[in-house]
């Protein structure tokens, strides 16, 4: 066997005997401190060396003077060697307590702090992250707030609207009882009007639960837009005549889309209905839907004067209405009394949470901008050729 060969076994030998000597001491602090775990690494590494470098004199029989000085070279190695690597694992754990400490902040109300120290590469990206999913829970936090808000608001216009007309069936079923009314038949008449409009309120109320449980069921079909807007405009003619409103619908593009057709016109329904009711005698609701490169968008454009800028990212909210909007009256035959100004959502503020629901479904989006003397609202909902 040759010098070197010999060498190189007694070398190993050496860094073998160290590292099993080095290896329960790490299984031991593997549960430790991450800067006592990395100082026993580098322990290891350090005698490992000089294990075998002794080995190696030993084997080559240097004289006492060479041996002597290999031994303080060595051993000053190891001396730096240790230093540096104390000083690297407490600024490793400098670091992860800094981060540890910053963690707290995450999800408080001044959001996630970062360290002010400098870290490393890992760190800085756990930090990041840290600093994302403190974004994500105050997004989150806020939106609960925004529907607890709703939630309550839906709560008290509900009350309001169940009440007034509750308390006039009331009123009207004991006159008949009585025998003191002047004209039953209308009395008969206002009671079945007021009936029908709690009847849809409820109604309203069991379709806009299951969009939010997630539980509408979507029937998809290709069919022209042209005639879901042509059915939409046909079934709110009626009350356009009435309200003396001039409903108009010559730019409609007959673009393709797969949708639901019942859901689809109920959504267009629901937006015709409230822009009539929204603008006064003589005003116009103009209808129109356009080809887009990957979707199709109906827009419904009144005269209602505008939305208050700061009401407008709420417009679609559940159980948000127009500080406008009013219970309408016995007499007004389901209809609100007076030309509304400005939009106030109809049935207790679901009308139009329904329409967002319904498009959101179809994966598409509602969106709502002041246009001159109203505003305007649009549903984009995907072609046919780009769901294919």
């Amino acid at each position: 066997m040759s010098d070197i060969a010999v060498i190189a076994c007694y070398a190993a030998l050496g860094a073998v005997l160290a590292g099993l000597l080095g290896w329960p001491a790490i299984v031991l602090l593997r549960r430790r401190s991450l800067a006592l775990s990395l100082f026993a690494v580098s322990v290891v590494t350090a005698v490992s060396l000089a294990g075998s470098t002794i080995a190696v004199a030993d084997a080559m029989l240097l004289d006492k003077h060479d041996y002597v000085v290999v031994t303080i070279v060595l051993g000053m190695g190891c001396v730096v060697s240790l230093t540096v690597a104390a000083l690297l694992s407490r600024q490793a754990v400098a670091g992860s307590r800094a981060l540890t400490l910053a963690a707290r902040t995450v999800g408080s109300d001044d959001g996630f702090t970062a360290p002010a120290r400098p870290l490393s590469s890992e760190l800085a990206e756990l930090s990041a992250e840290l600093s994302a999913t403190s974004a994500r829970l105050a997004e989150s936090r806020q939106r609960e707030r925004a529907l607890e808000s709703s939630r309550r608001e839906l709560i008290a216009w509900i009350s309001h609207d169940l009440r007034t007309p509750l308390a006039g069936l009331r009123a009207m079923a004991e006159a008949l009882e009585d025998g003191v009314a002047d004209d039953p038949d209308r009395y008969h008449s206002r009671i079945r009007t007021e009936v029908d409009r709690l009847t849809g309120m409820v109604d309203d109320l069991f379709e806009l639960s299951r969009i939010q449980a997630g539980a509408l069921t979507l029937s998809l079909s290709r069919v022209s837009v042209y005639d879901l807007v042509g059915d939409a405009i046909a079934g709110a003619y009626p009350l356009a005549r009435e309200r003396g409103v001039h409903l108009v619908g010559d730019r409609i593009a007959p673009a393709p889309v797969e949708v639901d057709s019942r859901e689809i016109t109920r959504v267009l329904g629901n937006l015709l209905v409230n822009a009539i009711r929204s603008t006064p005698v003589d005003g116009t609701v103009a209808v129109a839907a356009r080809q887009e490169e990957r979707q199709v968008v109906v827009s419904v454009t009144d005269g209602c004067g505008g939305i208050d800028e700061k009401d407008l990212p709420r417009v679609f909210e559940t159980g948000w209405r127009s500080g406008s909007a009013r219970t309408p009256r016995l007499a007004g035959a389901g209809v609100r009394g007076g030309a509304v100004q400005h939009h106030g959502d109809t049935g207790a503020g679901l009308g139009l949470a329904i329409v967002r629901g319904i498009v959101e479904a179809h994966s598409g989006h509602a969106s709502v901008r002041n246009v001159h003397g109203g505003c305007c609202f649009e549903i984009a909902l995907p072609s046919a050729a780009a769901v294919h």
